[in-house]
């Protein structure tokens, strides 16, 4: 044994087969020598019962003081509990983020989400959050990395939200799957950016243009009768597009619409008189479970947003997307005075507080109101001057 330094070190021959010489002053630290000439400075330590070793780098690369002072490093972090050894081989070991998207989409999100949203998680991944920081281990990605990807995508605070959103539970089941430590999450001090939800309401002259535009195209043969039943259902109902455009006859009672499963789970929707006239217009397709129907096939009508461009367009309006029919339908029913829990139900909202997003529009009744019942007492009064 000698003490290992540049000059030792460079005076060591060859050996016929793979040697490690020790060091006579720190315990631990040494020099591995190979047949070829190489030679890489590793330590050696006890954890547990167990001996490891680390290696600290080559030398030429690294000098023999270099590898002494980070020997030290290692066999502190090793007095304090830590594996070095077992850590690297972990890091080395650790997914990227996008290889942890891929499991996270077959293994939780395949399992556990709708349709729908395996489809919106997966081309979040693809497009906002790979890009970004895809190639960075599950292992070693922090809170700075994190911080950085959202403020890069703060002109589009939805997207930079979600994407944090979805890393979040990414990180979640990496602790659960033992890619990184408990409570390691770095996503928990991320600071959401505010969203302004787009809500569109069609007034009274809004909706009767849309029925007169539903009623022109449909004489005309531009859209199937089971395109003009689906618009007006969302608008009769309600419903969310999914729910009306995969509803089957199987669904449909004299009362209700009985779905076994939407986005909120089981729902039982109140069918209206007219809703349920217009379903009784419909001809049915042998083979074919579906209310409304596609031009051909088995299925259902696939894509409601081609019809409703068009429809839109006629009407002049061009800023009112699909599911502003069932805002429609919520402002119509908090300006009749619905209760907000009860429209809760009707709507199949998780949350109460989804619903009361509403509240306001029943101020503009009240306000209404109001002024009609002050409008009356002042034509009074004025009669009575």
């Amino acid at each position: 044994m000698a003490k290992l330094t540049k000059r030792y070190v460079e005076s060591i021959q060859n050996p016929e087969r793979e040697t490690i010489l020790w060091d006579e002053e720190l315990a631990g630290f040494g020099v591995r020598i190979y047949p070829t000439g190489r030679k890489v400075f590793i330590v050696q330590y006890k954890l547990n019962g167990r001996t490891r070793r680390k290696t600290l780098g080559r030398h030429g690369i690294v000098t023999a003081e270099e590898a002494r002072k980070d020997a030290k490093l290692v066999q502190a972090e090793v007095a304090r509990g830590s594996d070095p050894s077992a850590e690297r081989k972990a890091r080395l070991r650790s997914p990227t983020i996008k290889e942890l998207g891929e499991r996270f989409l077959k293994e939780h999100v395949a399992v556990h989400c709708k349709p729908t949203t395996q489809t919106g998680y997966a081309g979040i991944l693809k497009k906002v959050v790979n890009p970004v920081l895809g190639s960075i281990k599950t292992s070693e990605i922090s809170f700075t990395d994190i911080q950085a990807f959202h403020q890069k995508r703060r002109d589009t605070p939805y997207l930079a939200n979600r994407g944090v959103m979805i890393l979040s539970k990414m990180l979640n089941l990496a602790e659960d799957w033992g890619l990184r430590s408990m409570n390691s999450n770095p996503t928990t001090r991320i600071k959401k950016y505010p969203e302004v939800e787009k809500k569109r309401y069609l007034d009274e002259s809004e909706q009767e243009r849309l029925g007169e535009v539903l009623t022109e195209m449909l004489a005309a043969g531009e859209i199937t009768r089971y395109v003009f039943a689906a618009f007006y259902l969302l608008l009769l109902t309600g419903c969310r597009l999914g729910e009306i455009q995969k509803l089957k006859w199987d669904y449909v009672t004299r009362t209700h619409l009985e779905l076994p499963d939407s986005k909120t789970g089981r729902r039982r929707i109140p069918l209206p008189r007219e809703a349920r006239a217009l379903i009784d217009m419909l001809d049915r397709r042998e083979g074919n479970p579906y209310v409304i129907l596609g031009d051909h096939g088995t299925g259902h009508y696939n894509d409601m947003q081609k019809p409703w461009r068009k429809i839109r367009a006629r009407a002049g309006l061009e800023d009112v997307r699909v599911h502003d029919l069932r805002h429609t339908y919520a402002s119509v029913a908090v300006m009749n005075g619905v209760d907000p829990f009860m429209l809760k139900e009707i709507l199949g909202h998780k949350n109460l507080s989804t619903t009361l997003r509403y509240a306001h529009l029943s101020d503009d009744a009240v306000q209404k109101a109001a002024g009609k019942i002050a409008n009356r007492l002042a034509t009074t009064l004025n009669g009575l001057a």
